[in-house]
This record gives C-alpha cells, structure tokens and sequence, in this order.
C-alpha cells in the first residue's frame, strides 16, 4: 500500500491586470434589485402607516376636572366662575358641570350649565348661587362645600371617574 498525499491547492498570487479603480463592471442584476426592494419597502410602508393612522390611539381616558377664580364663596356673593380643564391643561368644551350641595351647604336642587354656551371662555360656566340654587349655611355651621359633577361630550377621550375640586362656602 502506498501512502496518499494530498495535493496542496496552489494560488497563485498574480498581479491584476487592471487596476480595481478602473474596474467599471458591477456585479450583474444588483442595482435593478436594489430599486425594486427599495421600491417595494417603500410602498409597504406606507400602507402600513396609513393602516395604523386609523387605529385609535391606545391610550386611555383623560380625567377632567373643575377649576375656580377663588377656592371659597360666602353663602351671599352672586356670581361663580367654574372653569373646565383636563389632567393637562387644555380646555373641556361642550361639557355639562352639575353643582350640587356637599356637607353641610344648603341649595335648592342641583345647578347645571354647559361649557361653550355663554360669551366667556369656551371652558367656563358661571353659577348664580344666590339667585338660582338660594345657597345658604345652617344656623350652627360656619363651612360648608359645594361639589361638582363634570358629563364630558359623548365623542370624545375625556372622563370624569375621580372626585372633583370641591367649592368652600364659608359664612
């Protein structure tokens, strides 16, 4: 038996005989296939951005809340200005805010008004507690707190599930 040796590859190292500068060939077929997968990427894209440009965004409810010039009335002062706001500042139009006796304030029934039907700001609503909802304190109180309820438009993100800012009556 003779013993086998593998043959060793042989490379031989030659010079080119352009250089690699002026090597104007390219590699057959890559460009066109560049441009249509670019084409094709793009064109996917944009249907993918127009479907999720349709979907509502996944965020929840935004908790509105209410807001005054001044944090107490007396049982006497006519006029209240109530401002309806959002968790981030921005103004609640075409809500309806409910004002109603809390501890120990008397009022003849709940008030409402609805935010951007008036003159004023498109977030304000005023109550005339004097003359609409006869406010009044009894005889042994000398506080007293007036709460609200806010009933955002049906359409929209806005919720009202927390508790309000609560007005202070005091004698």
């Amino acid at each position: 038996m003779g013993s086998k040796q593998r043959t060793k590859p042989t490379v031989s190292v030659s010079t080119p005989d352009r250089s690699f500068l002026e090597d104007d060939r390219a590699i057959e077929g890559l460009p066109i296939r560049l441009v249509i997968a670019l084409v094709i990427g793009v064109a996917s894209l944009g249907i993918m951005l127009q479907i999720l440009g349709g979907v509502d965004t996944f965020e929840g409810d935004t908790e509105v809340d209410v807001r005054f010039n001044d944090s107490s009335i007396g049982p006497d002062e006519d006029d209240v200005s109530v401002y309806v706001i959002d968790e981030d500042g921005n103004e609640v139009e075409d809500a309806v805010v409910v004002a109603e006796p809390a501890s120990n304030a008397r009022m003849d029934g709940a008030l409402d008004q609805t935010t951007g039907d008036n003159s004023w700001e498109d977030n304000e609503v005023q109550f005339d507690f004097d003359d609409q909802g006869d406010l009044e304190l009894p005889p042994d109180q000398s506080t007293g707190e007036i709460k609200f309820d806010i009933y955002p438009p049906e359409d929209s993100n806005w919720a009202d599930d927390e508790p309000n800012n609560r007005l202070l009556v005091v004698e």
